[in-house]
């Protein structure tokens, strides 16, 4: 995730790419790279309890959280693109699909970013992970509709799902986020009004990764007492010259 590459991050709902993928928006950002959110629904039915509870109507709802989710992409440097699908369930469609193609060839991102395969907490993160990858399928292919030219093999990067020992999550890589943790931290606080109570949770987290990954960066890379990190699982293999 290094160069003048594109980052595409595919998210369920607004706050999941805050959590979970902030700190690698943010990195992406300050190098110069486009990043690019695909927030495939506004969460308006699944994670916005404090909302309903408040009287708030279905639409009032989606509009805080489409101005909650364009705040945070906006403090993490990032453009996002709300495409407005309904969760809880959130559902494949032919024309959703269609429209995640049509990005994948127009951005031609380098590095990709989605949900685990299994979350037992909430059927949406699965799902948008699954769209996610049968869309990079699909614009890979000559044969399949779409604008611009097909892409090439983009790696794809699970990131870390709420709660990871349920899900079967066993991360692979460990992303040091701590030169951009309060562009994190600015983003994450801007989701308070609907999701204010995982701030405290991603604040522990990132700190905890920061720890291991401390732990296993080797003296090399000399990463400092305080690191603070994001996790990460591989899709695809990784491909290299060297073993390093």
């Amino acid at each position: 995730m290094t160069g003048q590459g594109t980052l595409l991050v595919v998210s369920a709902h607004p706050g999941d790419f805050v959590w979970r993928a902030g700190g690698a928006l943010a990195l992406a950002a300050s190098r110069g790279q486009r990043a690019v959110i695909a927030c495939l629904s506004f969460g308006e039915r699944g994670e916005s309890a404090a909302q309903w509870r408040a009287g708030k109507n279905l639409q009032e709802i989606k509009d805080i959280r489409r101005e909650e989710g364009q705040q945070a992409a906006d403090l993490l440097g990032a453009e996002v693109r709300f495409f407005d699908a309904d969760d809880y369930p959130l559902i494949e469609t032919p024309q959703l699909l269609q429209q995640l193609i049509d990005l994948y060839r127009e951005l031609q991102p380098t590095a990709v970013l989605t949900h685990a395969a299994a979350d037992p907490y909430n059927m949406d993160h699965p799902k948008a992970a699954e769209i996610a990858l049968k869309a990079r399928i699909l614009a890979q292919a000559p044969g399949v509709e779409g604008p611009g030219d097909v892409i090439g093999a983009p790696p794809v990067f699970c990131f870390e799902p709420h709660q990871s020992e349920v899900c079967g999550f066993t991360p692979d890589v460990l992303l040091d986020i701590t030169p951009v943790w309060e562009t994190k931290m600015a983003a994450m606080r801007s989701l308070g009004a609907s999701q204010g109570h995982l701030v405290d949770y991603y604040s522990d987290l990132g700190r905890r990764r920061g720890v291991q990954a401390k732990r296993n960066s080797g003296p090399n890379l000399g990463l400092p007492a305080n690191t603070l990190s994001e996790a990460y699982q591989r899709i695809y293999p990784h491909v290299t010259t060297e073993l390093a």
